[in-house]
C-alpha cells in the first residue's frame, strides 16, 4: 500500500506539474497580456506604454523562463529603472524583493495579485478557508440524506417508496444549480419574505441566510439526486446476492439483514461518488458563489479570470488540481480498505 501511494504522489505531481504548464501558457497568450497591461495602465496609454509595462515588469521574457521564475527554480529579476539605473521590485504593494532572488511556489511564493494588489496567498487561502467551510456544510447536509434515500428506495425495489424516491432523485439531478438557486431565491424572497434586503448587501454582512444558506442547500439538493441513484442502485444488487438470502434463511429479521450485512456491501460505490463530489464542489462554486455573493474560491476565481490576474489565476489553477488528484487518490485508498477483494499489486 505504501508503494501505491508514493507512485500515486509521483503520478500527482507529474500531471500538476504537466497541467500548470498548460494553463501557464494560455493564460501567457498575447492577448491576455494586452488586457493585463491595460487594466494596470492608463485608459489612454498607447501600445508603446504598453509594450514597455509588459517589458518591463518581466512579462516579454522567454516562456519557460518566466514559467521556471513562478515555479521557483529560476532567480526572478527586479525591474531596472531606465532614469536611475537601480533596481526596484516589480510590484511594491506585495513587498517583493529588488535583488535577484528564487522566490516561486517551491518557496511558498504565489505571486502577486493584481487586481487585489496584495499576495495571492493572502487572497487565496481566506476564500479557499470561506469554500472549505460551505464546502463541509454541503456535504454534512447531502451525504446523509442522500444515503438514506439510496438505501430506502433500493431495500424494496418496484415499491411505492422506490418509485416516489427515485423520481424525487432524478428531478434534483435534472436540475443545474443555477436553476435551483433561482427558485430558492424566489421562494425565500418573493414568497416567503425571509431574505429581507440581505441580497443587497450579502457582501458588507459576511455570512448570511442567502449568501451561505441558500448556495449550501442549492448544491446539495443537486447532488443528493445523483449519491442517491448511485446508492440504490448499489443496494438492489447487494439485496439480490446469494449471502442475503441465506441470512434472511437462518431467521434474520429484515432490517438486521439490510443494517449488519447489506448496507457495508452497498456503500462500497457511493463512496467512491462520495469522494468525487469534491472536484464537483470545486466547479460548483464557482457559479453558485457568484450568484449569492458568497467571497469564497468560485468568486475570486471569476474576479481574477474578469480581470487577467495572472497569478491569482494560477494559484487557483494549481489548488483546483490539487483537490481533484488528492480527492481521487483518497478515494482509491478508500475503495481498497472497504473492499477486501481488492488487492494492490
Amino acid at each position: 500500500m505504501l508503494q501505491f501511494i508514493l507512485r500515486r504522489l509521483g503520478i500527482m505531481a507529474l500531471t500538476m506539474l504537466c497541467l500548470t504548464v498548460v494553463v501557464f501558457f494560455l493564460i501567457s497568450l498575447e492577448p491576455n497580456l494586452k488586457k493585463l497591461a491595460i487594466s494596470q495602465t492608463e485608459s489612454r496609454a498607447t501600445q508603446e506604454q504598453l509594450e514597455s509595462w509588459l517589458l518591463r515588469n518581466g512579462y516579454r521574457q522567454n516562456f519557460f523562463v518566466r514559467y521556471g521564475q513562478w515555479l521557483g527554480v529560476v532567480k526572478k529579476q527586479p525591474n531596472i529603472d531606465a532614469s536611475t539605473g537601480k533596481a526596484t521590485p516589480r510590484f511594491v504593494f506585495c513587498d517583493e524583493a529588488d535583488v535577484p532572488t528564487y522566490s516561486g511556489i517551491l518557496q511558498g511564493d504565489f505571486g502577486c495579485s493584481t487586481k487585489f494588489r496584495v499576495p495571492v496567498a493572502a487572497k487565496l487561502f481566506p476564500a479557499l478557508g470561506a469554500t472549505g467551510l460551505l464546502m463541509f456544510w454541503v456535504m454534512v447536509t447531502m451525504v446523509p440524506v442522500s444515503l438514506l434515500i439510496g438505501v430506502l428506495a433500493g431495500m424494496r425495489e418496484g415499491s411505492r417508496t422506490d418509485r416516489v424516491l427515485s423520481a424525487a432523485s432524478i428531478m434534483t439531478t435534472a436540475t443545474p444549480e443555477y436553476v435551483s438557486g433561482v427558485i430558492f431565491s424566489v421562494v425565500f424572497a418573493s414568497w416567503l419574505g425571509w431574505l429581507n434586503g440581505s441580497a443587497a448587501s450579502a457582501t458588507a454582512q459576511g455570512i448570511t441566510f442567502y449568501n451561505f444558506t441558500l448556495p449550501v442547500m442549492t448544491m446539495a439538493v443537486y447532488g443528493i439526486g445523483y449519491i442517491a441513484r448511485m446508492t440504490r442502485a448499489s443496494m438492489v444488487e447487494v439485496m439480490t446476492q446469494q449471502y442475503i438470502r441465506t441470512a434472511r434463511l437462518k431467521g434474520l429479521s429484515f432490517s438486521a439483514v439490510v443494517i449488519k450485512h447489506a448496507l457495508r456491501n452497498a456503500l462500497i460505490a457511493p463512496f467512491t461518488v462520495i469522494m468525487l463530489q469534491f472536484p464537483w464542489l470545486l466547479t460548483g462554486v464557482v457559479i453558485v458563489e457568484t450568484m449569492f455573493r458568497y467571497q469564497g474560491f468560485g468568486y475570486t476565481l471569476v474576479e481574477a479570470a474578469s480581470n487577467n490576474d495572472i497569478d491569482l489565476l494560477l494559484g487557483c489553477s494549481l489548488v483546483s488540481v490539487f483537490v481533484v488528484l488528492f480527492t481521487q487518490l483518497l478515494s482509491d485508498i478508500g475503495y481498497a480498505y472497504l473492499n477486501p477483494r481488492i488487492r494492490v499489486q
